[in-house]
């Protein structure tokens, strides 16, 4: 597993831009197995949003997208649009993979004009792609990420604590909480996006590598789980919107 470019002792983030949901699905759970963090949008104004919350390392990107195609957005990351968080590489300079259906030569010379670091046709194989994530990665790190730039990787919400590093959950008295890898996984993409909605198929996306059952329900399940851990604090961290979702109300810090 290639390490973050931030911080070498942390896996890599990576943002997948795919409207199909079955696809997108395939994908993070292959980067997931592949012991990345990942987490999927399905179109530009969501890339952008999710930018907005937290960095990433890199980027795989469909083409055709609804709205402005990957080519379009690809163009517009390397004209520095784009939130550029603290000590983090600029949106600009992150790494991006684009994926197509389309594979004749025309594709991808466009996709690697419009700033692409790589270029993958579909179909693809999960080993092929991760060879290749991996291989973008290193050129990221040989480049030279600056020595200097360190991530933070523990998150503050209401008086808790969850260090990413040791995922080690601590409450308010400042008492450990044991948490399961699949709550671990479930609070880090609430503290990803704070006070947005996460629809239930998203938040399965993002957990389904740990969980056995994987449906609407397991989701309601985990997420009941991590509000018992949270204690009376989880009405007020964690609120359900109906027909939609949940959402993570509390402001995060990251220190």
């Amino acid at each position: 597993m290639v390490p973050n470019l931030s911080d070498p002792d942390l896996p890599a983030r990576i943002l997948v831009v795919e409207d199909d949901a079955g696809m997108r699905t395939l994908i993070l759970r292959a980067l997931q197995g592949g012991g990345f963090r990942a987490r999927g949008v399905a179109c530009g104004d969501e890339m952008w949003a999710a930018l907005e919350v937290a960095p990433v390392d890199l980027i795989i990107m469909d083409i055709m997208l609804p709205g402005k195609s990957g080519i379009e957005l690809c163009r517009a990351l390397r004209s520095g649009q784009g939130a550029t968080h603290e000590n983090e590489t600029s949106p600009a300079q992150v790494p991006i993979i684009m994926v197509s259906a389309r594979g004749e030569e025309r594709d991808r010379v466009n996709g690697l004009e419009s700033g692409a670091d790589d270029y993958v046709p579909k179909p693809f194989g999960q080993r092929e792609l991760l060879a290749r994530v991996r291989a973008v990665l290193r050129r990221g790190i040989a480049t030279g990420a600056p020595q200097e730039r360190v991530r933070r990787e523990t998150l503050r919400f209401a008086g808790w604590t969850l260090d990413l590093r040791r995922r080690e959950l601590t409450d308010p008295s400042g008492a450990t909480v044991d948490i399961s890898g699949a709550e671990h996984d479930l609070l880090t993409s609430f503290l990803d996006n704070p006070q947005r909605v996460i629809a239930r198929d998203r938040l399965l996306e993002l957990s389904r590598t740990r969980l056995g059952d994987v449906s609407d329900r397991s989701i309601d399940v985990l997420v009941s789980r991590l509000r018992r851990k949270l204690g009376s604090d989880a009405d007020q961290l964690i609120r359900t919107v109906r027909g939609l979702g949940y959402i993570f109300v509390a402001e995060v810090e990251r220190v």
